[in-house]
């Protein structure tokens, strides 16, 4: 025992197996003070398993789909429909970022309650966006896919999928909004295992409907929806019955659950940023689907297939980025902005050497990783060159992705909007457009304009940072 006056001896940081399973459990962490390596740690290592899992299913949806015997139209089928997808995701990110950044900066001022009516307002507000979606949908799928420039096959294999699709939309929205509640009062293993609870629902009745195994139907590609609308649908009751209870730091069973105008005003603001930047992300890719569309359904398969292994690559690193929105909310809502910048860069530096194992791994190893895919001839060439050529951005892509999840955790969501009209829309569409088409090298100019473009967009965002805007940014 230490006499009078005598400091006591300095906490000795737990083990790594230790912090991996308390980051796994849940143990609750100030991320406002204490080591900056033990909450990265903390928050990353749950946000990275989840979005894994969320990788795999995406590679595992792909691979039973292409053993059906028109698995190149399936695919192409699959490829139109998250294309347009992707304009639902940019509202379901918006919204999360949102969320987010708002849940985060009252949990850092310690304010529980506000971050509870924010939890509930978002709520709302998701179910709200998503019912027009679903209708649009349900009426009109095969219409959206002639839109994408879809052949009549494909439209006619695969108009119940994108049905299916599009009409669960509410889905989503609420799988997005309620776990960025979750992120943002540092409760990721909430989201974590919600989303492995819905993902290993996914890839148990992918192959089951797809194919008919057992006692299912064979449903062919539109198994594929069935089994992503039921696993889907099982993480959102798993995560509105986690926040009703409190299974983390939010709890809204003892809260009054009403219509708060204002709360709800102030969160679509601070929404409207996050919508912008990824509306414009993702319709730029839509656009980008479009051009390779021009050379034919083989291009689209295999660019298809490219994209999911990518994401698959990619996800864990979005679970890194994640935490240095988590970070920087909390540590401005704490009034700290030192820190919070602090974490951003040290987040990033993790980010990168991950990106770099990653960007090695597809150029060496990208024809083993297309292979269990059992591609035809005629697809083949497209998804190895979409592999190898955009990942040679990843190293750039790293710091992007941390510095825009930074700008959002803050509230500051027009800065990404702006940077992403820059780089999208007056480089990377325009670029695709020559290099593919005017220059003439098809395909893989669209994969090298992608790849320009996310390079550029991270050394612009970085430069921005750096400025320190952001830490003035009210939520």
């Amino acid at each position: 025992m230490s006499s009078p006056g005598t400091p006591a001896p300095a906490e000795r940081p737990p083990h790594l197996w230790q912090a991996f399973r308390e980051a796994l459990a849940g143990h609750h962490h100030d991320h406002t003070s204490g080591s900056l390596h033990r909450s990265i740690f903390a928050l990353a290592v749950p946000m990275v398993l989840e979005l894994a899992l969320e990788s795999v299913f995406a590679v595992v949806d792909i691979y039973f789909v292409n053993k059906l015997p028109e698995k190149e139209i399936a695919t192409s089928a699959i490829g139109l429909t998250e294309a347009v997808m992707s304009l639902l995701f940019a509202l379901a990110f918006g919204l999360s970022m949102g969320t987010t950044a708002s849940v985060a900066r009252r949990v850092g001022e310690k304010d529980i309650a506000a971050a509870n009516r924010v939890s509930f307002q978002a709520v709302l507000v998701g179910v709200v966006v998503s019912i027009p979606i679903a209708v649009a949908g349900l009426l009109f799928a095969p219409r959206i896919l002639e839109m994408m420039r879809a052949t009549p096959d494909v439209v006619a294999l695969g108009s119940n999928y994108t049905r299916i699709t599009i009409g669960s939309n509410v889905l989503i929205m609420l799988l997005f909004i309620v776990n960025a509640a979750f992120r943002g009062a540092g409760d990721a293993f909430l989201a974590m295992r919600a989303l492995w609870l819905a993902n290993g629902i996914n890839i148990v009745l992918d192959p089951c409907l797809i194919h008919g195994y057992g006692p299912f139907p064979q449903l062919g590609v539109t198994g594929a929806a069935v089994a992503t609308s039921i696993g889907r649908g099982t993480g959102v009751l798993y995560c509105l019955w986690s926040l009703w209870r409190g299974r983390g730091r939010l709890c809204l069973r003892d809260q009054p659950l009403r219509i708060d105008p204002s709360v709800m005003l102030r969160l679509v603001r601070v929404s409207l940023g996050g919508i912008g930047q990824m509306l414009i992300a993702t319709a730029s890719w839509m656009v980008l689907m479009w051009i390779v569309a021009r050379f034919g359904k083989a291009a689209v398969a295999g660019y298809t297939v490219a994209i999911r292994l990518l994401m698959f690559t990619i996800l864990p690193a979005w679970g890194l980025s994640n935490a240095a929105a988590t970070l920087t909310g909390q540590n401005l809502g704490a009034g700290n902005p030192e820190r919070a910048e602090r974490a951003v860069w040290l987040t990033g530096l993790y980010n990168m050497v991950f990106m770099v194992l990653v960007t090695a791994f597809c150029v060496f190893f990208g024809e083993t990783m297309l292979r269990p895919f059992e591609l035809t001839p005629s697809v083949e060439p497209f998804a190895r060159d979409s592999l190898r050529i955009i990942a040679y951005g990843y190293v750039f892509y790293a710091w992007a992705m941390v510095m825009m999840q930074a700008f959002n955790g803050a509230g500051d969501t027009m800065t990404p909007t702006k940077l992403n009209v820059l780089c999208f829309w007056m480089v990377q569409i325009p670029m695709a457009w020559l290099l593919s088409v005017q220059a003439g090298l098809g395909p893989p100019g669209v994969f090298w304009s992608v790849m320009g473009a996310e390079s550029l967009l991270a050394v612009v965002s970085m430069v921005v940072f750096r400025r320190g805007y952001w830490k003035t940014r009210a939520v």
